[in-house]
């Protein structure tokens, strides 16, 4: 009788469902089903529960489990729980998204900032694991030595508490950048001391924090075309202008631009995706529009190390007499691309407030990772990886010449890098080169289009990286992309 009471009373006793065969306590088991009730409002605002002892008795259950509950109840606002009286619904708000959980039309339509709708907009091209035929600008995972990458990350692990610890050194670690700016000055030519060096999480966290400190919307960025997609993406959502800087089988187009920009953005060392050098009256032509227009210029160094045709040539950070030159480099393509580090070097006019801004952004590297990777150049490792890798990628890019003369010439033709460990291949005739790398994709290989990297004019290609494939790799790879450009051509 004294159920029927209650259950007249409005309390939906039979509502509760109690499992005892599940991980999950009881008590949270009432609390998320009486909760569910108010929210859903099927326990009536202002309507008293039934008392602890009187739930527990119809429930079979240890009065204290009823107690856990209705206090987590009280806690988070969904009763008052005065001592001596029963517990009392509160009048909630209506929430939409209770009501079949989903969204109302109006939840939908919520709008995102322009920059928030230009963010999600943006190409990208992340590929999938084991999946490395033939992902532009992916180095090879089967000879780095991750047995000593990780020795040296789990001795800095075990004995690096007190350095490690915290977020100190926002900049990066002084032994770090000490590493690194030995290790340009020597392989890249690069003058600059450890404090103009500001470690990131890669080179793209450098382009938007850069984008961030000297753009403001509609000013006007240089940048090359065919170029970094992922660049141009950092520039367009800060509002920037994009002027396109064209590059061809000539090099730079050093034409002075119409509108002056405030940055010019250059991969001079290996064009991107191009693979041709900067030459000299370029360099030279560059400083010019630069120094006319009193202009940042952005290098990205991205793949300088790895030249085929004679010596890596130096950076033209090293030719810098105004001090304008930000010189990016990474260590995706030296060393992994999940490691996620690369860094900058800074004229000494942005070094001053860099730490504040690196603050307010969260912009810095972990210190564990850039520690293992301090000892990694320091111990000499980095430089015998980086002579080792330049053989293995030389045969290898050897060999891909080879294998793309005999099965894919009637289909498509290659360009004459100078340097990087991808190249370009043009098309033959109206071959859709989006519509070839969906089909490849289908068939396991990895490339990017061409047409990707230009935006005010057209191409038309494919860029494929060759430093991650052995020979069967390869030879797998070419003949599924052979078969990829035939399916395309047969259905156009």
């Amino acid at each position: 009788m004294q159920l029927s009471r209650r259950k007249r009373q409005g309390f939906p006793m039979d509502a509760l469902m109690i499992n005892r065969a599940v991980d999950e306590p009881i008590h949270r088991q009432l609390y998320r089903q009486i909760a569910a009730m108010i929210r859903e409002r099927r326990l009536a605002p202002g309507s008293e529960l039934p008392s602890t002892r009187a739930l527990a008795e119809d429930l079979g259950l240890a009065r204290n489990t009823i107690v856990a509950a209705y206090d987590q109840l009280a806690t988070e606002g969904y009763l008052t729980n005065r001592q001596g009286a029963r517990p009392v619904v509160i009048d909630l708000p209506v929430n939409s998204t209770d009501q079949g959980g989903k969204p109302t039309a109006v939840a939908i339509r919520r709008p995102l900032s322009r920059r928030g709708e230009s963010l999600m907009q943006q190409p990208f091209h992340h590929g999938a694991p084991g999946r490395f035929a033939f992902h532009p600008g992916m180095p090879d995972p089967q000879n780095f030595p991750f047995g000593v990458w990780g020795r040296l990350l789990a001795r800095r692990a075990t004995f690096g508490a007190d350095m490690l610890f915290g977020t100190y050194h926002v900049t990066g670690l002084p032994a770090l950048k000490e590493a690194i700016a030995g290790y340009l000055t020597s392989a890249r030519g690069v003058r600059c001391s450890p404090e103009q060096i500001v470690v990131t999480t890669g080179a793209q966290a450098a382009f938007d924090l850069l984008a961030r400190l000297l753009l403001d919307p509609g000013d006007t960025v240089w940048l090359e075309e065919p170029g970094y997609y992922a660049a141009k993406a950092t520039f367009t959502v800060a509002g920037a202008n994009i002027v396109p800087l064209v590059v061809d089988r000539d090099g730079w187009q050093m034409s002075q631009p119409e509108i002056s920009p405030r940055l010019i953005y250059v991969t001079p060392a290996c064009q991107h995706p191009l693979g041709i050098t900067m030459r000299m009256d370029q360099r030279l032509r560059l400083f010019e529009i630069a120094e006319r227009n009193n202009s940042w210029i952005i290098e990205d160094d991205f793949d300088g190390e790895y030249r085929f045709q004679g010596r890596p040539v130096p950076a033209i950070q090293s030719m810098d007499c105004a001090d304008r030159v930000i010189y990016v480099g990474t260590f995706a393509k030296l060393l992994f691309p999940a490691l996620r580090l690369g860094f900058m070097v800074l004229p000494a006019a942005l070094c001053e407030g860099i730490p504040h801004a690196l603050s307010t952004t969260g912009q810095f590297a972990p210190l564990l990772l850039q520690a293992a990777l301090a000892d990694f150049i320091d111990e000499g490792h980095m430089t015998r990886h980086l002579k080792r890798m330049r053989r293995i990628y030389a045969e290898r890019r050897k060999l891909f010449y080879e294998l793309c003369q005999t099965e894919l010439a009637d289909h498509m033709t290659l360009s004459a890098a100078e340097a990087g460990i991808q190249v370009v291949a043009s098309l033959h005739g109206s071959c859709d080169d989006r519509a070839v790398v969906q089909c490849a994709d289908k068939l396991g290989v990895n490339a990017s289009p061409l047409s990707k990297y230009y935006w005010s004019s057209s191409g038309n290609g494919l860029v494929l990286g060759y430093a991650a494939c052995n020979k069967a790799d390869s030879e797998a790879g070419i003949r599924r992309l052979r078969q990829a450009i035939e399916q395309v051509r047969t259905l156009s």
